[in-house]
């Protein structure tokens, strides 16, 4: 199969394959004279011009196909600045496994590949630096921000996660201290309703009664996101969630009191995170059809106050694919289905928890 990169030169080619056998395929020129020839076996990844066989060898890479149930695997192809990678999971620096600058620019037009190899995408920017974790308004951002990369501008997002960071990152967007006050009460008092739907979920994912939380929703699911589309998590000290997926959707995350640990993860099943971050009161974090998808959230025991998170999830507008559950991975290392339904309304639940309080 012969697919074309959406810019000449340049583009990240994410795929999956049979374990067995290497998995090989090409990028090459208009008249297929010229390219690069790129393999991957269990043991590395190899590259080679097509015409004089030239290897473009990474010394540190030690790493090819992993045996692991959801592993997919990326191949980035940067002609400006002459640079390869090629990586293991979502496509990005944290989980590249190569690296090499070849000699001169050529520009590639097309990838060329048959079975066992299978397109996932084509992305059309290639790989070049690290990825922020956290969103920062136009008004709020510097030039440092963006010299180092630090913080992501709300602008460079897609137009679905930009519309729901505009919902939910207004000043006005909080939870009155009296509020968070009610809600730590009635998970600390045994009878009280956040107290009580702790226990009765306490076996939703597994054995371990902290792998839940509390999720309350903010209007109906119109079809548009898995699940209702505005949730306000409830994360008590020491709560976390399984590793989960996303389901393709964009997400906007922001933390409304305390503060949250999130774990990223190349793929489902993979052994280990390759980052880690927490974000305290205030932060927005993101999440794309291809980024930040695969996560673990945690509310540290080394923290004092429940975390509250407001979490907002859609599909993009040329999305036809919707997916109403995320995957997650259970104890026992298995991939199940997750429907994420509603614990209860919001309105209902302020209405309650804070009768309870008074």
């Amino acid at each position: 199969m012969l697919s074309k990169l959406p810019v000449s030169g340049q583009g990240v080619f994410v795929f999956t394959c049979d374990y067995e056998k290497p998995a090989r395929f090409q990028f090459m020129d208009c008249a297929s004279m010229d390219g690069l020839l790129v393999e991957f076996t269990k043991q590395n990844v190899l590259v080679y011009e097509m015409k004089s066989l030239q290897p473009y060898i990474d010394e540190n890479n030690k790493q090819g196909l992993v045996n692991t149930k959801g592993a997919y695997y990326w191949f980035s192809l940067d002609n400006h600045n002459r640079r390869l990678y090629a990586g293991i999971g979502e496509p990005r620096i944290e989980t590249a496994i190569y690296s090499y600058i070849f000699p001169n620019k050529k520009s590639f037009e097309y990838v060329h590949f048959e079975e066992p190899v299978y397109k996932i995408r084509i992305i059309k920017d290639p790989i070049t630096q690290t990825i922020p974790m956290i969103v920062k308004d136009i008004h709020d951002i510097t030039m440092d921000d963006i010299a180092s990369a630090k913080y992501m501008p709300i602008v460079n997002l897609s137009p679905t996660s930009q519309k729901l960071y505009n919902c939910i990152a207004g000043e006005k967007f909080f939870l009155e201290p009296e509020f968070v006050q009610a809600i730590e009460y009635s998970i600390k008092t045994p009878g009280k309703w956040c107290h009580q739907k702790l226990i009765e979920k306490s076996k939703e994912f597994g054995s371990d009664p902290l792998e839940t939380y509390l999720r309350i929703t903010m209007g109906q699911n119109n079809g548009e996101s898995p699940g209702i589309p505005y949730v306000m998590e409830i994360w008590p000290v020491g709560h976390y969630s399984p590793i989960h997926s996303h389901a393709d959707s964009d997400a906007i995350i922001r933390v409304l009191n305390g503060e949250i640990n999130v774990k990223l993860f190349p793929f489902l099943c993979a052994e280990k995170p390759f980052g880690e971050a927490t974000f305290t009161k205030g932060d927005i974090t993101w999440i794309s059809p291809t980024l930040n998808t695969t996560h673990q959230l945690r509310n540290l025991e080394k923290n004092s106050y429940t975390c509250i998170t407001i979490q907002c999830y859609m599909y993009e507008e040329n999305s036809n694919k919707h997916y109403d559950y995320f995957d997650y991975v259970d104890e026992n290392g298995q991939v199940k289905q997750y429907e994420p339904d509603s614990d209860m309304d919001f309105v209902q639940f302020k209405e309650t928890i804070m009768n309870d309080w008074m």
